[in-house]
């Protein structure tokens, strides 16, 4: 029997074709797909989507073989039709090209798909270092930890996993077999959770190590308390006493940390009458670091200097010490703004 003949009603009378939306349509041909053993990939739909489609195949009514006919042939001549698809906006061509793009190009069009729509925690989570997202495999479910990894390049997943316990890993592995159960929404609000959790982690509540934040404390502070201080830090945790002595700069470290060559640079940051201030004050505190800086500037400027600080004879503790400080800190706030390089403590 032809197909014809299979249209027909057994008068010779064509049948008629029904009448569907193009919901039900699809809806027919996801069906139709399933009958012959086909497994259409409807997890790129969203899903509002999705839920439509199963509303309309749990919708429809038989559907005769004359109005299959009509909606398979509509369907193959749209094929036919189509020459190419593109994604319609920036993150989904980036996905289809993106590892073909150089890391400049590719990190300033996905800030820009991320300024078109909502951010996608997956391509951030991505493209993570191994070591950046270590800590989230040891501390997760094993659930969480499989999603993952479903969503990580397989080299990396495969970095992570081999990482883990083997116990661990193989319920992980195993974890892994589940995750096409999961719905998209779900796997975005993990996406969403664990780039919160790195970007909490990943954000310390103060700059610099703690080694650091107390020798910059102790530079500013008067020469016995620093002294004080760092006995008793000495007492407590000597390990840490060195990182801070390391951290600590003075005035009297001036020789050791700044080249010669910055000398008149730092001069030129401080003013005069601190400068005349602070080298009066360590003309006795730090003879050597006066020398240093006197003999690293021109010759004249050197002996103005050198006549104004003499003339101020002997300095009050606090005086010289808070002028030696401000020297201090202009050598800082010009290394900080990338205008001199100080030697490292260990040089």
């Amino acid at each position: 029997m032809g197909l014809t003949q299979e249209l027909m009603d057994p008068e010779g009378t064509a049948l008629p074709v029904r009448h569907l939306t193009n919901a039900e349509k699809a809806a027919v041909i996801v069906r139709l797909l399933i009958s012959e053993g086909a497994a259409p990939r409807l997890t790129g739909l969203s899903p509002r989507q999705q839920e439509r489609l199963v509303e309309r195949m749990a919708s429809l009514a038989p559907v005769d073989r004359r109005t299959l006919a009509a909606v398979a042939q509509e369907f193959a001549q749209r094929l036919d039709n189509l020459g190419l698809t593109f994604p319609g906006n920036m993150a989904g061509a980036l996905e289809m090209i993106g590892e073909h793009l150089s890391q400049d190009t590719r990190q300033r069009l996905t800030d820009r798909a991320e300024a078109e729509g909502p951010p996608d925690p997956w391509r951030k989570l991505a493209g993570m270092e191994a070591d950046q997202l270590r800590p989230l495999v040891t501390r997760e479910s094993a659930e969480i930890c499989a999603i993952l990894l479903a969503k990580l390049p397989v080299s990396k997943a495969a970095a992570l996993l081999s990482d883990l316990p083997e116990d661990r890993a193989h319920i992980v592995a195993h974890a892994v077999s589940l995750t096409g159960a999961v719905d998209p929404a779900t796997i975005a609000r993990v996406g969403d959770q664990l780039l919160g959790e790195l970007s909490a982690r990943s954000a310390p509540a103060f700059d610099g190590n703690p080694a650091d934040r107390v020798g910059a404390i102790l530079n500013a502070a008067t020469a016995t308390t620093r002294e004080k201080v760092l006995d008793g830090l000495d007492t407590r945790d000597e390990v840490f006493a060195g990182h801070v002595r390391r951290a600590i700069f003075t005035f009297e470290h001036i020789p050791k940390r700044v080249e010669a060559k910055d000398v008149p640079r730092v001069m030129r940051a401080v003013d005069p009458e601190t400068t005349v201030l602070a080298l009066a004050a360590a003309m006795q505190a730090a003879p050597v670091a006066v020398e240093f800086l006197l003999e690293n500037m021109s010759k004249r400027m050197a002996e103005q200097l050198r006549e104004d600080a003499e003339a101020r004879g002997t300095i009050r503790g606090a005086e010289g010490e808070a002028a030696m400080a401000e020297v201090v800190t202009a050598i800082r706030a010009q290394e900080e703004a990338g205008e001199i390089r100080l030697i490292a403590p260990e040089d």
